[in-house]
């Protein structure tokens, strides 16, 4: 399996509140390193683990179908899937709102 196999991103929503993502991730692929500038919740379409690696730490995750999860601006991460299927997601990152780089607490 390639190491540079790459999640498929479809921005299905992007306005002046939201942008709306759905991911695709073939077994293996990854969405490279990256650094989340909005707020974000993911919601899962496909219930297996995704693996991340970050200034934080390696962390594998169990993620369940139409189960969300919030992240607050900041979170810096490359994001895997350890699965041997296919695995998807729905993230909406939340603009200019509490929790944003753009509208900082306080």
């Amino acid at each position: 399996m390639p190491r540079d196999l790459r999640a498929v991103a479809s921005v299905t929503i992007d306005n002046e509140r939201v942008r709306v993502t759905e991911w695709r991730f073939a077994p293996g692929a990854s969405t490279g390193p990256h650094r989340h500038e909005m707020a974000y919740v993911v919601v899962p379409l496909t219930t297996g683990r995704l693996a991340a690696t970050g200034p934080a730490g390696n962390t594998v995750s169990e993620l369940v179908t139409g189960q969300p999860y919030f992240r607050p601006a900041g979170v810096e991460h490359d994001v895997r899937n350890a699965n041997a299927f296919e695995f998807a997601f729905i993230e909406i990152e939340l603009k200019d709102g509490p929790g944003s780089v753009a509208s900082p607490p306080g």
